[in-house]
């Protein structure tokens, strides 16, 4: 469903250009689950804005369905670390904002938003606004959002990295029920090695700035709940933070640079075109 082929992506800084990756190949197949993880500054986040449509590769292709993708594309949804709520709508009206911007009729598009609101627990908080909902509520909204708009694609930007550890496994349980329930493929970035083999059916490890890749590593004993309290779970992670370790080295010795303020920037400036369609 996804093609990367041989992507590179070079920020235009004051002083110099700066490349977040360099010659990245991958593919994601139709409802498989992929999960990026590296060293901080390695292109992460630039990559999946590139799987959106919001950043454009400076060499290379990215393919969605076996065409180029050279826009944004209403079959695929974002969900950042900030969420992206609006203070001043409630939760009905925040999960259907995408269905509004594209000018769905009101009766489907809260049909729709209570629907998905249904499936992730909030049903019975249509009226409430995000102040009052906690943080594990608040990310459950934007999955919502995300499931309202009926995607094929579904692209995630480390989503449950600001809550604790027993609500992240709880959301983790829940992204991979919907993932099941919906059949969509999932694109996460994560930090987390135990995040990544719990919801990864494939992980990817990209090498220090600029990113490429380092490892693919198939995971095929995920797909349920108890997976992470088996001897499998743990191998897996002890074989992912081996990969990992040998390009955190490789960071330090560099001079990584974060990315996420220019990939901010691009966000922004996408934002009103990925919305729009």
């Amino acid at each position: 469903m996804l093609r990367f082929t041989d992507v590179s992506y070079e920020y235009q800084t004051r002083n110099a250009a700066l490349q977040a990756l360099g010659g990245l190949s991958f593919a994601v197949e139709e409802g498989d689950s992929l999960v990026i993880i590296g060293p901080s500054g390695c292109g992460k986040s630039t990559a999946l804005l590139l799987a959106c449509g919001l950043l454009q590769p400076s060499g290379g292709e990215v393919l969605v369905a076996g065409r180029p993708l050279d826009a944004p594309r209403q079959s695929t949804a974002l969900i950042l670390q900030d969420f992206g709520l609006l203070p001043w709508k409630t939760v009905l009206q925040n999960a259907a904002l995408g269905l509004e911007i594209r000018k769905v009729a009101r009766r489907e598009r809260e049909n729709r938003a209570r629907a998905a609101l249904q499936s992730v627990g909030l049903g019975d908080f249509l009226q409430a606004f995000p102040r009052e909902l906690s943080g594990g509520m608040r990310q459950r909204l934007a999955l919502a959002r995300a499931l309202a708009l009926d995607v094929s694609l579904i692209c995630m930007d480390e989503p449950l990295s600001a809550v604790d550890t027993m609500l992240r496994e709880s959301l983790q349980d829940l992204l991979l029920v919907l993932w099941h329930e919906r059949g969509y493929t999932s694109l996460l970035v994560t930090h987390s090695i135990e995040e990544a083999v719990f919801l990864g059916r494939r992980i990817l490890v990209l090498s220090a700035r600029p990113g490429r890749l380092s490892a693919l590593i198939d995971n095929p004993g995920m797909g349920t709940a108890a997976y992470r309290g088996d001897a499998a779970f743990y191998a897996k992670c002890s074989e992912l933070r081996r990969a990992l370790a040998g390009e955190g080295d490789a960071a330090n010795k560099g001079n990584a640079v974060e990315e996420n303020g220019v990939a901010s920037k691009a966000v922004a400036a996408g934002k009103g075109a990925f919305d729009a369609r």
